[in-house]
């Protein structure tokens, strides 16, 4: 069934694109909100050869000449009810819409943008809805359009998706989740974590970061189609995302580094010092992490990471930094899941957290049992709604991303039940 385009003065469409995702609501309980393509869509496929992308800043599809290129809009409807749907767009081209088992052909006919009728379809029930828009044929010019936003009107009250002033860039991401641990009172001078990541929650452009500290953090990542790394970073007392504005009073300094580590300066989410290794570990395996954090006599503290080699069976040192103007122990221990490239925030992760221990500064090792999930802003200020974490297998874990619909509340108390009797086997005297 194909559709024709209707017009709409100028206005009327810079109004619409402007609209906040939360939209409006009239007092009939028609709700009306505009899902745009640079906070809200994906490329889901595309061909290998010159795959389209969609450009943030320009709220434009490129390369969008193909059809296998798909192009999946998402968004979540917090009732059910009867919804219209409509295209922001131009082009001269036929495209195909799908969504909520329909599948509609939709005309454009323009050379600005204009509201495109795609049609009516019923939501049965609350949640997230994908809406895949498909190119069949090029009328004119060299790809078939650009779609700038979806308007969507319907009874199921104002959709959730990320709009406003709010960055495109860390909605497309996709909510991070944290465990936030709870240490046992006391001095503690290290963290002890493990993390396993199954096979489906393997994802490229992941951190499955094991053991956070007040002033940094130490996990793993998945850098397909580069090798694979243990990531362990060290924030600068001096607030500035240039690392290159930082005094030298104020630098995080290297104390050692393992013989595989490399060493570079970090920014863009604060700055300090960075360190990481080449470890190609796999989905299903237990990986093992311990971190020290110990005060010295001199207004500093000494951060030291060690990461278990599974392969040579022996602990590895990653790097141990000294960072100025700090005088602490172990505080802030958490884990959390994210996702670093926007293009890819369409796809779950998921990762176990298993078998937490903290060892205080007189040589005890204590179990730690409780958490407290959290989500970062992407979540609370409600862009999206695919977070989750909880107790699974007798330990916490994560998920996010994905667009699943059983989110769980920021701030929810977990207790774990695994091993709380065996610590863990580390030998100080061995490490390096």
């Amino acid at each position: 069934m194909k559709k024709r385009f209707f017009l709409l003065a100028s206005v009327v469409s810079v109004a619409l694109l402007a609209m906040s995702c939360s939209g409006t609501q009239s007092a009939s309980e028609q709700s009306e909100s505009v899902v745009t393509l640079s906070g809200n869509a994906y490329i889901t496929a595309s061909p290998e050869s010159e795959p389209a992308y969609i450009d943030e800043g320009k709220c434009e599809i490129c390369n969008w000449d193909d059809e296998e290129t798909v192009v999946s809009f998402y968004f979540r409807a917090m009732d059910k009810g009867k919804m219209t749907v409509a295209l922001q767009a131009k082009g001269h081209s036929l495209v195909e819409v799908s969504l909520l088992g329909k599948t509609e052909e939709v005309e454009l006919a323009s050379d600005t943008l204009t509201l495109v009728e795609v049609g009516t379809f019923k939501v049965k029930e609350p949640g997230y809805i994908k809406v895949d828009i498909r190119g069949l044929k090029i009328n004119e010019g060299e790809s078939f359009g650009n779609v700038q936003s979806l308007v969507v009107k319907g009874n199921m009250g104002p959709v959730v998706c990320v709009g406003g002033d709010f960055s495109t860039h860390f909605g497309r991401r996709g909510p991070s989740t944290h465990m936030n641990y709870t240490l046992p009172e006391g001095n503690v001078e290290w963290f002890y974590n493990e993390v396993v990541v199954p096979e489906e929650g393997d994802i490229p452009s992941s951190y499955y970061m094991a053991c956070g500290f007040g002033e940094g953090y130490f996990g793993m990542q998945n850098n397909t189609p580069y090798p694979r790394r243990i990531l362990f970073s060290v924030w600068s007392p001096f607030s500035t995302d240039n690392p290159a504005e930082i005094p030298d009073s104020m630098r995080v300094q290297l104390v050692r580094k393992g013989a595989n580590t490399t060493i570079n300066d970090f920014g863009n989410e604060g700055s300090g010092g960075q360190s990481y290794m080449h470890y190609d570990w796999k989905p299903g395996e237990r990986c093992r992490f311990l971190i020290g954090v110990r005060p010295d006599n001199n207004n500093t503290t000494v951060y030291t990471a060690y990461f278990y080699d599974n392969h040579q069976s022996k602990w590895t040192l990653v790097a141990s930094w000294r960072r100025p103007q700090t005088s602490t122990w172990y505080t802030h221990a958490y884990s959390f899941l994210e996702n670093f490239n926007p293009t890819m925030g369409y796809i779950t992760r998921k990762a176990y957290y298993d078998n937490q221990w903290a060892r205080t500064a007189d040589g005890k090792w204590i179990p730690v049992t409780q958490a407290r999930f959290t989500c970062d802003a992407t979540g609370g200020q409600k862009q999206r709604l695919d977070y989750k974490g909880g107790v699974e297998e007798k330990g916490f874990f994560l998920t996010m991303g994905g667009f699943f619909n059983d989110f769980l509340e920021s701030g929810t108390p977990f207790t774990r039940e695994g091993n709380v009797t065996e610590a863990p086997d580390v030998d100080f005297s061995t490490l390096e």
